[in-house]
């Protein structure tokens, strides 16, 4: 069982357990702000998240329910792509082109999560018939929008 223990005292500490595990240590303190709770950093400087509580993007959605639906195949919790389909009542093409995204490069799921994508690149363009190279993924998107820094110091 695994448990939080919140320290507003001590210092920054990694320990390896004997399997392997790291456990981080970094004390902090929560301040109640209004509504909300702050983060306090040992330095003493207030920690902003990078993202807000507003909805996910469409892309982000989809990328989700990609990788969920690829999830329920490999636990076999459904044995096709159109059993999946046909339990989250979709169209079984829909489906395939989610999943499709559980292959993008790491830096392309990482501008969508962070939503840095540029505005040129759709769903569709991400999800149909992309490569399983990640270099042709960078390419692809490239050539979508003259994008040259994705991918940039990533290897693939």
């Amino acid at each position: 069982m695994s448990s939080t223990k919140i320290l507003p005292t001590g210092k920054t500490d990694v320990m390896e357990t004997s399997d392997g595990r790291l456990t981080l240590t970094t004390p902090i303190r929560i301040k109640r702000r209004g509504n909300r709770k702050a983060v306090t950093l040992p330095d003493g400087e207030i920690f902003k998240p990078t993202r807000g509580n507003h909805a996910p993007t469409p892309i982000q959605l989809a990328l989700a329910r990609g990788h969920r639906w690829l999830a329920m195949l490999e636990s076999g919790q459904a044995e096709s792509l159109t059993e999946v389909a046909e339990r989250e009542g979709m169209d079984r093409a829909y489906v395939s082109r989610m999943v499709n995204l559980t292959t993008l490069a790491p830096d392309i799921v990482e501008a969508i999560l962070d939503e840095n994508l540029p505005a040129e690149v759709t769903l569709f363009d991400l999800a149909s018939a992309t490569p399983l190279i990640w270099g042709e993924q960078r390419a692809l998107l490239e050539s979508l929008c003259c994008l040259s820094t994705l991918g940039e110091n990533s290897t693939g």
